[in-house]
């Protein structure tokens, strides 16, 4: 059986807060630190959840808790997939085996889950932002609380990082950023140099001789700037100090992160240090798993039984990112002109083969969304054909770029938008809930829903063929298993009529027909598979107006702005709303919690029995009747 019970282990039994983790000797910490890979292990083989990330933060991890007094002191993690030791340590390892479930713990950091989570957090690069902000929040307050942000190589491509960064070195902040690096930029030969002085740089005799020097050397005109030259143009040479300080942080790095005792003795020193500095470390995704390590990517996010099965179980039907990847390998080939980009989603948006054949016309720009829209903007300028593959909760990162690069200029940029609807497990943070509501209202813009993979793939094709920017939304998740063909008709703006029925009309638009299917065999409906958002088919609108008394709007969208928004607002503008009752059936005007989708979904509506409860209030039915 799984050891999932922390009682089962001799150190972690008796770890409830860091206060308990603060009362062991140092030379025990990697003792815990082992049971808690174990640990960590064995809960996930039973629950899934991000793996390979958390194993890389481990020593990290127990580090900060060790020497920072949290959750006094703010330690504010960037993205959240390597804070499940952190929960582990903060109370919530019993509940470790409930995470991403329906009222379990949230995959990532949340405020309202505990104290010790400073800053809620989803998408990346926001941890500097927030640090600083807290940082200066207790100065003025008089609090001598510390603040910590970790970062990863990664996410500190993000522009908003670099932004604070500047605006932190700035103000002359007492803000500690620890990037976490699991890349292997530098060599062992380097590194092994790079660790010798690292240990010296860091060391308290070190700093004791650095700031006693500032202080002579202040005195002395013009010796001063010279010396700070010749210490930054040394460490230099063997680590990238450069960049750091010149934005005027302290630079102490790179050092193994899998130390426990040298990153104690590391922020021990940093933490009475004056102004802003960094903690570079130097991590492995994965450690103490090999399997993690030798393929980091694959065991980013483990599913039930990873550890103890060894047979991988793949899905009946393709996923709607696999016919995203298809199309775009197929229309790669036919079209030399087009080009795809994605920030830093290779895996999850499915480019994997994309970008080995077409390895001249790929561009993974990293975590940088805005510059995925303005980057695309620049190629479409010059003749070329852009495709940007984002997941929806990230094109909001991008949303002036969009408006003001694309649209704008009415260039020809095509946005394939995965992850759109509920995304379940991973939360309000990764919930594509608004891009239809963002969208619709920017000029120039097509906006396609598919129902099932062959319209995603031939919408896809659509959208491309289109001069103007266009935008194709999809699910996260396997499809219905429609087969794709070769030819599919569709016309700019033109629904479909899927069933035809009296009374009630269905408008679905997107992947939720199945259900609407099925309710309109229980109540003799008509559906009507809307495909366009923008434009709208306002033809058939009226004529639907004309034949029916009552019209229903499904998407797994924002209700406020979304698709069945733009149906009221037409209907009201030609003064039609008074002929026919409309309700609309989407996402409400709340952040639903993590969960089981179909349950989320069910309890907003979102489901058969939603709509048949929907059709029969509207004509005035009781609503506990079941037809």
């Amino acid at each position: 059986m799984p050891k999932t019970n922390r009682q089962d282990y001799t150190l972690l039994a008796n770890i409830n807060s860091p206060c308990d983790l603060r009362k062991l000797p140092v030379d025990k910490l990697s003792y815990l630190a082992e049971e808690i890979r174990t640990f960590l292990v064995e809960t996930l083989d039973v629950s899934g959840g991000h793996f390979a990330s958390s194993l890389g933060a481990l020593e990290l991890t127990l580090a900060l808790h060790y020497v920072y007094d949290t959750p006094k002191d703010h330690l504010v993690w960037d993205v959240g997939h390597q804070t499940y030791v952190h929960k582990i340590l903060t109370g919530r390892a019993d509940s470790l085996v409930t995470i991403k479930k329906t009222g379990g713990l949230s995959g990532f950091p949340k405020r309202s889950e505990s104290p010790y989570d400073a800053f809620g957090v989803g998408h990346s690069s926001t941890s500097i932002s927030a640090a600083l902000g807290m940082n200066q929040a207790d100065k003025l307050s008089g609090s001598s609380a510390k603040t910590v942000a970790v970062i990863g190589d990664g996410a500190l491509t993000g522009g908003m990082a670099f932004e604070a960064l500047n605006h932190a070195g700035g103000m002359h902040s007492d803000v500690l950023v620890v990037l976490n690096d699991n890349e292997m930029s530098i060599s062992e030969n380097v590194g092994a140099l790079t660790s010798h002085l690292t240990k010296l740089l860091s060391g308290s005799m070190y700093n004791s001789f650095r700031e006693t020097g500032k202080k002579i050397l202040k005195k002395v005109p013009g010796a001063f700037e010279i010396a700070k030259r010749l210490e930054t143009q040394a460490k230099g040479m063997f680590v990238p100090a450069n960049l750091f300080e010149a934005l005027d942080f302290y630079y102490v790095g790179p050092i193994n992160g899998h130390d426990i005792t040298g990153l104690i003795e590391a922020l021990k020193t940093l933490k009475d240090h004056d102004g802003p500095k960094i903690l570079h470390i130097l991590t492995k995704k994965g450690k103490g798993y090999q399997k993690a390590e030798d393929d980091p990517i694959k065991f980013h996010h483990v599913s039930p039984k990873f550890n103890s099965e060894h047979t991988i179980k793949k899905t009946a039907n393709p996923t709607y990112s696999n016919i995203f990847g298809r199309w775009i390998c197929d229309m790669a080939a036919k079209d030399k002109k087009l080009v795809g980009i994605t920030p830093a989603m290779r895996e999850g948006s499915d480019l994997i083969a994309f970008s080995k054949r077409f390895a001249d016309r790929y561009y993974d720009v990293a975590i940088a969304e805005q510059h995925a829209v303005t980057f695309a903007a620049g190629l479409a300028c010059e003749g070329y054909k852009p495709v940007v593959a984002i997941y929806s909760t990230f094109l909001q990162r991008a949303y002036d770029q969009v408006i003001h690069d694309v649209s704008i200029q009415n260039l020809d940029v095509l946005y394939a938008v995965d992850r759109a609807g509920l995304v379940g497990a991973d939360g309000a943070t990764h919930a594509g809930s608004f891009d239809l509501s963002f969208m619709r209202c920017i000029p120039n813009t097509v906006i396609m829903t598919p129902s099932d993979e062959n319209e995603c793939y031939h919408m896809l094709s659509f959208g491309y063929q289109h001069k103007g920017p266009a935008l194709v939304r999809y699910p996260r998740g396997s499809g219905t298993g429609a087969e794709i063909t070769e030819h599919l008709s569709i016309e700019m703006g033109k629904a479909n009529m899927v069933r035809k029925g009296k009374k009630y009309a269905i408008l679905n638009f997107g992947t939720l027909l199945p259900i609407a299917l099925q309710a309109a065999e229980k109540l003799n409906a008509t559906v009507v598979d809307m495909r366009f958002v923008k434009p709208l088919d306002k033809v058939l609108l009226t004529k639907i107006v004309q034949e029916y008394a009552f019209i229903i709007t499904l998407e797994e969208n924002a209700i406020a702005g979304g698709a069945g928004s733009g149906v009221n607002e037409y209907l009201l503008n030609q003064d039609l709303l008074t002929q026919v009752k409309v309700r609309n059936i989407g996402l409400p005007n709340y952040y639903q919690e993590h969960g089981d989708k179909e349950l989320l979904l069910s309890e907003v509506g979102i489901s058969v029995q939603g709509i048949i409860d929907t059709a029969l209030k509207m004509s005035e039915k009781p609503v506990k009747e079941k037809i």
